[in-house]
């Protein structure tokens, strides 16, 4: 097995670890012995020697740059991206799973899920990615977290292992779009206030939609319980971090263990 991933950030940089696999990879800059995604000869030397192909490139401009500079060179390799929940919409607080018809926000990624999966790509839809250095804890600690009083707002979430141990549990799995996400949706309040009480401070402050930005109303407008029992069933995959209590404990240990052992402990977990 030979792994080429198409944006080595945050999420497929886990999916690289865990994967063990030798690895080619794209970043803008070329940085930490990356190749430029621009790079066209040695991005297509490295496609030609790949087994294994993941995107996690988002569509820019209404446009999958992945597909749009090298979708001829993906034929004959086992493909994998990394999309969005978004997809799904609205749901009104209802579960979704990979039934759910495609009717998210953004076009062009909706657009980018369909043409991967009309390639045979294996299709991760994630919802809210947290993990070490990426958490509510640090945005708590760092004064950038907020609450939003919306009554009954729920989102999904996964942890960043979670994501990692579901691709590479799909490398033997059919094509098809699979969920990624743990077994509790709550509130986004719901685990701020945890979060704040994991760091022994005050929750922060009640903010009024208006004062965010277009992109975070568009964002708290959508209401949504993902399902993940099809990657449970099709992958054998199950999440590490059933809910955000465990991966938040699991993240507090990383750099505050102190902190981590003097956590409330778990909430029961929704299994579906």
């Amino acid at each position: 097995m030979r792994l080429f991933i198409f944006g080595l950030g945050y999420a497929a940089s886990a999916i690289a670890d865990a994967s063990g696999a030798p690895l080619l990879a794209t970043t803008r800059d070329g940085r930490d012995g990356t190749t430029r995604f621009d790079d066209e000869a040695a991005v297509r030397a490295g496609l030609a020697a790949a087994t294994h192909i993941l995107s996690s490139v988002p569509p820019a401009e209404d446009v999958d740059p992945v597909l749009a500079s090298y979708g001829d060179a993906l034929h004959g390799k086992w493909l994998g991206y990394l999309s969005s929940t978004g997809v799904y919409g609205d749901a009104a607080g209802a579960w979704v799973d990979e039934t759910a018809p495609i009717c998210g926000r953004r076009a062009a990624r909706n657009a980018a899920d369909a043409a991967w999966l009309a390639l045979g790509a294996r299709v991760f839809r994630l919802p809210g990615i947290y993990g070490p250095g990426r958490s509510p804890l640090d945005r708590v600690a760092s004064g950038k977290a907020h609450r939003t009083g919306i009554p009954d707002q729920v989102f999904s979430r996964i942890h960043v292992a979670d994501i990692a141990s579901g691709v590479v549990a799909g490398f033997t799995a059919p094509p098809g779009a699979y969920n990624l996400a743990d077994d509790r949706p709550c509130s986004q309040d719901e685990v701020i206030e945890h979060a704040a009480a994991m760091l022994g401070v005050s929750p922060p402050p009640v903010v009024s939609l208006n004062s965010l930005s277009p992109a975070a109303r568009a964002f708290y407008a959508e209401n949504r319980r993902v399902a993940n029992g099809k990657a449970k069933r099709v992958l054998g995959w199950h999440p590490l971090y059933a809910d955000y209590r465990l991966g938040l404990r699991a993240v507090s240990a990383i750099t505050n263990p102190t902190a981590a052992s003097a956590a409330p402990p778990a909430a029961s977990m929704d299994q579906r």
